[in-house]
């Protein structure tokens, strides 16, 4: 299997495989290597120049290093990076979680639309149902004063609503699944929150942005963490509030 967090942080820094391999002093071909084969990894002092050149942690890259007493972190900080904007996540960073999502996702959005039009979720959505994955996914009420007032505030009156109701039809085709969960919500949002197990990226929202353009935080959980915990309690609060959707179970 590759190392996908590998792969994405690579591109997240802009660097191709020839710059890292000249600046961790290693041959190009044995950079892919690491890329590609999952179970091949840099010696000790390789990989620390190496998450340090890439600004993330060695176990975020390789998560069976947790258990080394050898292994120090670059850093403690639950966060895996700060993307400039939504827009700057690489693909390979979205797919990366989507996909491997093993146990539960939450979604906290007003739209979220791109997350079927761009990286094609709803199929995934019912492939890991089926497998046990649990769904909770938190929508826009279109007809809310917090959406309404939203896309004033963006230039975009009329067109947060109807992207709204795009996505709700969206995820009706998948309302209906065991383990899905989809509900509609009229909270002002502040954060955009897309969890996948102990991974997320945290949208902030600045006034008369689009969410786009706005800041995104990877972050990771940890033991303690205090990002962590800040977020998915506003997450378990914007839930508790929000409404059920209709769905029809077969």
């Amino acid at each position: 299997m590759p190392n996908d967090q590998l792969r994405a942080a690579i591109r997240a820094t802009g660097l191709t495989v020839e710059d890292v391999s000249a600046r961790v002093g290693v041959d190009p071909k044995t950079v892919e290597r690491w890329i590609y084969n999952g179970d091949r990894r840099p010696h000790r002092n390789t990989r620390r120049r190496l998450a340090e050149l890439l600004s993330v942690d060695e176990v975020h890259l390789w998560p069976d290093l947790s258990g080394d007493i050898r292994t120090q972190p670059t850093s403690e900080s639950e966060l895996v990076h700060l993307y400039p904007t939504r827009a700057a996540v690489p693909f390979d960073v979205w797919s990366s979680l989507i996909h491997g999502a093993q146990s539960s996702v939450d979604v906290l959005v007003f739209s979220g639309q791109f997350l079927v039009e761009q990286h094609n979720i709803l199929p995934v959505i019912r492939e890991q149902a089926a497998k046990g994955v649990r769904f909770r996914l938190a929508v826009g009420d279109h007809t809310s004063a917090a959406v309404i007032q939203r896309a004033q505030e963006e230039g975009t009156t009329g067109g947060l609503e109807g992207r709204v109701q795009m996505m709700r039809r969206y995820l009706h085709e998948v309302a209906h699944l065991d383990g899905v969960e989809v509900r509609t919500h009229g909270t002002i949002l502040y954060n955009s929150i897309y969890r996948f197990d102990d991974e997320a990226l945290i949208n902030g929202h600045a006034f008369g942005s689009l969410a786009g353009q706005n800041p995104v935080l990877h972050l990771r959980r940890l033991p303690g963490g205090l990002m962590w915990s800040h977020y998915m309690a506003s997450f378990e609060r914007a839930w508790l509030e929000a409404v059920p959707e209709p769905s029809e179970r077969g």
